[in-house]
């Protein structure tokens, strides 16, 4: 490509010509301020509305400010990103931003999160010289997210990562003035739009605008009356993203201090979901190959490929979206669900606790997690196999409340008997690692051999759609990978239109799969805190003794003890679920 010179703050760059001024003033480390920029340079998207102005710099033979985002670096230009005229500038405009912002920092779930927040601190903000009418906008409430818009201010990241990284398309900007807000369709709460609650949009609100529904304070209630026991289960991408809450560095696994500290917050039992991702590989593995099998066969009404059904934001996606397609995914629950019917049939009934004392807490990585455990056929007689989820981030911050020193704890082991897995449980926190645990299990089911090898790189990676074609002693199944909603959406128009030659395909609604989920620790994106959790997840997997589902001790005895088999009547009654056309279904309630 064509390079340009310029000057920024008497330094010389050089960059690519068609470079804005804000990343040309990245690459010699000048920070330039915003709030409504945000480049996911993976995907190749970004969001640069220039509407903050909170970037403007200074560019000599130029009357007015321009906004670093959106203004192009021409050769021999000559920058100022932070002359008084400049700072005079971005304190105006933060101090006008704010006056439209409520004053709820001290609580806000964003509060020491939040750009806004630290905007007006690094630019030394004490005072608001423009106070007048503030906007007020009801609070939205769904089973997963808050949509506090009066916090909004209007940066639409979430407008970029609802209709361009994910194509759900429920956000975007509405009306003008005082009354332009961020909405759904029709100014629809979000519990009656085609929302997934996967939470990316969450994830990169720099405000308080969009939160995830707090668990926190039932779980506190639970773990505080003594005549319930408390269990907790913690999903795999878990322990590779707490401890950055705590000041370590990204993709730091942390399950033995996780342990420890869930056991000094006073839960019974600590138990991990990573045992459940083993079960849950027991019978979607047995589904691919009965599918397989009477594929084979000639049975023209099997429904190919199977696709994973793990991530409760892709089941919305596709309930409402794609529900012609509703038959093809495996039946099979979430590890999350999976643990919950367990602990509450199986595990309750070896502690003698009946299911309405016994309350399970997840730990999760994502905000769609919430709604999962609220759906209703996930509860007998209205008592939920899961009561309550956590995000990650819930999790940090009761730690702190708590007044536990993360740092000192000793690394602890999981309970038994379902807190035992294997590697290949623990990589599902990561795109490709469903379907590398249930190739694992499956191709020793098939071919009555061990495996040559138990790392297959080629479904491993961060590209947004992967495919490979994996042996099995002569029968060559074809893999689809897709992670971000988007990618998904594309490999199910395929299957659609009868292009796809996938056997199975392995979808996760997040980037970088669980690693990127809504309720990580704010990444905003960065694709290299997501490489690194993901390296995190595979480190661990080859630390383990046992790295293949069906080798592991408690998942055998627990079907020789209660399920049967895999697949069985117990075992379908139990972990096994149906879907639903959501496409229609406000319609009808309108």
């Amino acid at each position: 490509m064509d390079k340009i010179e310029l000057t920024i703050d008497n330094k010389t760059v050089e960059v690519s010509k068609g470079t804005t001024i804000l990343e040309a003033a990245k690459t010699i480390g000048v920070h330039i301020p915003t709030l409504c920029h945000m480049k996911l340079h993976d995907m190749g998207i970004e969001n640069k509305p220039g509407g903050c102005r909170v970037c403007v710099v200074e560019v000599e033979g130029r009357r007015n400010l321009a906004p670093a985002c959106v203004t192009e670096a021409l050769n021999g230009m000559k920058i100022n990103t932070h002359s008084m005229r400049v700072v005079n500038a971005r304190r105006t405009v933060t101090e006008l931003i704010i006056s439209d912002h409520p004053y709820e920092c001290l609580t806000c779930a964003k509060a020491g999160n939040c750009e806004l927040q630290q905007l007006a601190q690094d630019l030394g903000i004490r005072e608001i010289h423009y106070e007048g009418e503030k906007s007020v906008y009801r609070e939205d409430t769904s089973p997963a997210i808050i949509r506090d818009l009066d916090k909004c201010i209007m940066c639409r990241r979430c407008e970029m990562m609802c209709n361009e990284v994910q194509t759900v398309g429920v956000l975007s900007a509405i009306n003008r003035g005082f009354q332009a807000v961020v909405s759904p369709p029709f100014e629809q709460n979000l519990d009656h739009s085609v929302c997934t609650y996967c939470g990316q949009c969450v994830a990169v609100c720099p405000t308080g605008a969009l939160t995830e529904v707090d668990h926190t304070p039932a779980v506190i209630r639970a773990l505080s009356d003594p005549s319930k026991t408390v269990i907790v289960q913690t999903a795999p991408a878990v322990r590779a993203a707490l401890g950055e809450a705590f000041g370590l560095e990204p993709g730091t696994l942390v399950t033995g201090k996780m342990a420890a500290a869930l056991r000094r917050l006073g839960f019974d039992f600590v138990f991990d979901t990573d045992f459940a991702a083993d079960l849950t590989i027991m019978e979607e593995g047995t589904e691919l190959l009965g599918r397989l099998s009477r594929h084979l066969e000639g049975d023209e009404t099997v429904k190919l490929p199977i696709l994973t059904s793990c991530c409760p934001a892709w089941v919305n996606f596709f309930e409402h979206q794609f529900p012609d397609l509703k038959d093809i995914p495996s039946s099979a629950k979430s590890p999350q669900q999976m643990f919950g019917a367990i602990a509450k049939t199986y595990f309750a009934d070896k502690q003698k606790i009946d299911r309405k004392e016994l309350v399970v807490v997840s730990i999760m990585p994502c905000v769609a997690k919430k709604y999962e455990c609220s759906r209703e056929e996930f509860s007998v007689d209205g008592n939920p196999d899961v009561d309550y989820a956590l995000t990650t981030r819930e999790l940090a911050a009761l730690i702190k409340l708590a007044n536990i020193d993360f740092h000192v704890l000793p690394d602890e082991e999981f309970d038994h008997p379902l807190g035992e897995s294997t590697g290949a449980g623990v990589i599902f926190g990561a795109t490709g690692g469903v379907i590398e645990a249930a190739v694992r299990t499956a191709y020793e089911l098939y071919t009555k051999k061990s495996l040559p090898r138990l790392d297959f790189e080629e479904l491993r990676g961060m590209e947004g759609i992967r495919e490979a074609t994996i042996d099995f002693d002569g029968l060559p199944i074809k893999i689809g990978i897709a992670h971000g909603l988007g990618n998904a959406r594309k490999l199910l128009e395929d299957i659609q239109s009868g292009k796809s030659q996938f056997h199975a395909i392995e979808i996760m609604s997040c980037p970088g799969g669980c690693i990127g989920g809504g309720g990580q620790p704010y990444h905003r994106s960065n694709s290299s805190i997501l490489k690194k959790r993901q390296m995190a997840i595979y480190s661990e997997d080859k630390m383990k003794i046992l790295r293949k589902s069906h080798e592991n001790p408690y998942i055998i005895k627990l079907y020789e003890e209660f399920l049967g088999k895999p697949m069985s009547e117990k075992a379908h009654h139990l972990l096994h679920t149906n879907y639903f056309d959501r496409s229609t279904i406000f319609e009808q309630e309108d």
